[in-house]
């Protein structure tokens, strides 16, 4: 099964390919506040250089937090409407062997479907400046 990974809690998002546990290829950039503008641009350069397509994603493992609310919402955003779009299992996954345990959770057969932010802490949200 190929297998995209998506990390996007912190100014610097990671990308990854893997086959079963295999790692194909993996990315990291400083998305910082271009996250919305570069993740899909990415996620192709990331197929195109393993021959892949996106068809041929066949599962998502997607760091679920805690990090970045704006970060998080991002990359959960687009790793749920893939999975969604693609008719593939999606899981979350956190800790420092993320990938690991997530790529396990998906060769269970676990599918979340949607996978949902941890923050860690209640969002510190501002009032508007006029």
């Amino acid at each position: 099964m190929i297998i995209l990974t998506i990390r996007t809690d912190k100014p610097e998002a990671e990308l990854g390919l893997y086959k079963d546990s295999k790692k194909l290829s993996y990315q990291k950039w400083q998305a910082h506040r271009e996250l919305s503008d570069t993740v899909h641009r990415k996620i192709e350069e990331l197929l195109k250089s393993s021959d892949k397509t996106w068809a041929d994603i066949g599962g998502i493992v997607a760091f679920q937090g805690p990090g970045s609310f704006t970060g998080l919402r991002i990359g959960l955003t687009v790793a749920n409407t893939l999975a969604y779009s693609l008719d593939c299992p999606i899981v979350g996954s956190d800790g420092d062997k993320w990938i690991e345990t997530g790529i396990i959770e998906l060769e269970s057969g676990k599918n979340v479907q949607q996978v949902m932010p941890e923050y860690g802490s209640e969002p510190n949200i501002t009032q508007q400046k006029k």
